[in-house]
C-alpha cells in the first residue's frame, strides 16, 4: 500500500506541476494581471463593465498584432524598431487602394504586402549589408516615416469613407441590446495569435528561429540557412505589421502617415520582454507575449478611467519597458548561474 504523503508535500507538487503547466513567466503575467485588475477596479466600478473589457480588446489589436511579429524577430536574437513606421505605411497605402479603387479587400491585401515589402527590405540591408539589426531598423524606422508622408497626398492623413473596411476596426459580432459585441479587431488579432503560435510551436521554421536566437552559428552548421530565414523572418514581422497598419486605418477611418511617431514599437518591444523572451532570442512564447498584451493594455485602460494625464501614463510606459528588460536579464543571470553550478 502506497504510503500517503504529507499535506504540504502534496501542495508542494501540485504547485509545481501548475507552474509546469501554465509556465513560470506565464503564471506571473497572471499574478501581475490579477493585482491590476483588482487594484483598478477598487478605484472605478466602470472596469468591469462587459463594454469596457471588450474595449480593452479591441484597443490593443495594433499594439498586439505587432508584438507577435516582434516577438518573432526577437527569437530569432534581433530587434525590429521600425513596426511603427512599416504599419504608417501601410496605413497609407491601404487607405489609397481602397479610396482609389472602392475595394475593402485591396486594401487589407494593398496593406500588408506593402508591410511584406519594407519588412524584406530591412530584412536584406543586414544580411547582405551585414549592418546590425538594431542600426538598421533604427534607421529605416526614420526613412520609413519619411516615406509614408511621401506617398501620402501633400503628406496629410487620407480620408477612408467605405463603410465595409470602417468594419474591420470598430465591427462587433455577436451584439445585442443586452451586449455590446466583439470586436472584429479582437477576433483578427486572436487569429493570428493562434496561427503564429502553431508556426512557432509546430513547425520547421517555428525550431529555425528558436535555434538561431539559441546560437546562430551552430544553426548554421546544422544547416539552417540564416541569412534566407533573417529576410523570412522581417518579411513576416513587415507583413504583420502591414496588418496591424490596415486595422488602425479601419478604426480611424483614416490612413495615418504619422502613425510610427506613436511609439507603437516600443509598446509592442515591451510587450515581447515582458512576456518573459530574452534579449539575446531563443526564449520567449507567443502565448506570453499575449498576456502581457492585455497587461499592458489593461494598465492603459485603467489609467484612463482613472483620470491620469498622458504624460504620466508615457513615464509608466517608458519604466515598463526598464523593468521588462531588466527582469529578462536578472531571469538570464540567473540561468546562468545555475548551468555554472551543475557544471
Amino acid at each position: 500500500m502506497k504510503e500517503a504523503r504529507p499535506p504540504r508535500v502534496q501542495a508542494a507538487d501540485a504547485i509545481r506541476r501548475l507552474v509546469g503547466f501554465v509556465g513560470a513567466e506565464n503564471l506571473s503575467l497572471l499574478f501581475a494581471l490579477a493585482i491590476v485588475v483588482v487594484l483598478i477596479a477598487a478605484q472605478n466600478s466602470r472596469f468591469f463593465l462587459p463594454a469596457n473589457l471588450l474595449n480593452i480588446g479591441g484597443n490593443v489589436s495594433v499594439v498586439g498584432l505587432l508584438a507577435l511579429g516582434e516577438t518573432v524577430v526577437i527569437l530569432a536574437g534581433a530587434l525590429d524598431i521600425s513596426v511603427g513606421s512599416i504599419a504608417g505605411i501601410a496605413s497609407v497605402v491601404g487607405a489609397l487602394a481602397v479610396t482609389s479603387s472602392g475595394a475593402m479587400q485591396l486594401g487589407i491585401v494593398g496593406g500588408i504586402l506593402a508591410g511584406l515589402l519594407f519588412g524584406v527590405v530591412n530584412g536584406l540591408i543586414i544580411t547582405v549589408l551585414r549592418v546590425n539589426a538594431v542600426i538598421a531598423t533604427l534607421a529605416t524606422l526614420s526613412a520609413f516615416q519619411g516615406v509614408a508622408f511621401l506617398i501620402a497626398p501633400n503628406g496629410k492623413p487620407v480620408g477612408v469613407l467605405d463603410r465595409d473596411f470602417a468594419w474591420l476596426g470598430s465591427g462587433r459580432i455577436l451584439s445585442s441590446e443586452t451586449f455590446v459585441g466583439i470586436p472584429i479587431s479582437l477576433i483578427i488579432l486572436l487569429v493570428v495569435a493562434v496561427a503564429a503560435h502553431v508556426l512557432m510551436r509546430y513547425t520547421q521554421f517555428g525550431r529555425s528561429v528558436y535555434a538561431m536566437g539559441g546560437n546562430a552559428a551552430a544553426a548554421r552548421l546544422a544547416g539552417i540557412n540564416v541569412n534566407g530565414m533573417k529576410i523570412a523572418i522581417f518579411g513576416l514581422s513587415g507583413a504583420v505589421a502591414g496588418l496591424a497598419g490596415v486595422i488602425s486605418t479601419a478604426r480611424t477611418t483614416s490612413g495615418q502617415p504619422g502613425l510610427g511617431s506613436q511609439g507603437l514599437e516600443l509598446e509592442a518591444i515591451t510587450a515581447v520582454f515582458l512576456g518573459g523572451a530574452a534579449l539575446t532570442g531563443g526564449k520567449g512564447t507567443i502565448a506570453a507575449t499575449m498576456l502581457a498584451v492585455v497587461l499592458i493594455g489593461t494598465l492603459s485602460n485603467g489609467m484612463n478611467l482613472l483620470g491620469i494625464q498622458t504624460f504620466y501614463q508615457d513615464v509608466a510606459k517608458g519604466l515598463l519597458l526598464v523593468v521588462a528588460v531588466a527582469i529578462g536579464q536578472w531571469r538570464a543571470a540567473r540561468a546562468e548561474r545555475a548551468r555554472t553550478r551543475l557544471a
